[in-house]
């Protein structure tokens, strides 16, 4: 399913973004501060909870994002101002090249009985 699709399905409760990046090791700094910038104004967005940056250990090229939005509304809201708007400023859609691949998919929690609650 493209996110495109993701985006539009109709979740009841919370949303969890799962943001893969491959990033070139020489653009990593370049990165962290561009990633950063993004993460502060998805911050100030209403129904923002949380997020968290992962980087692959040893040589991993990989960084995992990880952010709780309290709706797919709230996250559809905020990515239609800051990513999809005309006038979007996010670092992170300028690299003009295969420097930075961005994989981003949509979750929700899971119950499982005796370990995980919904």
């Amino acid at each position: 399913m493209k996110f495109k699709d993701q985006i539009e399905e109709k979740i009841i409760g919370s949303v969890i973004l799962i943001n893969k990046f491959n990033v070139e090791p020489n653009k990593f700094e370049q990165f962290l501060k561009d990633w950063g910038e993004d993460a502060t104004n998805f911050k100030q967005q209403q129904g923002f909870i949380s997020a968290q940056l992962h980087k692959g250990i040893g040589q991993s090229s990989v960084f995992i994002n990880y952010a709780v939005w309290e709706s797919m509304e709230h996250y559809k809201k905020a990515i239609n101002k800051i990513l999809f708007s005309p006038e979007s400023q996010s670092p992170l859609l300028k690299y003009d090249d295969d420097s930075l691949v961005i994989s981003p998919h949509l979750f929700k929690k899971v119950a499982v009985p005796r370990i995980c609650v919904d």
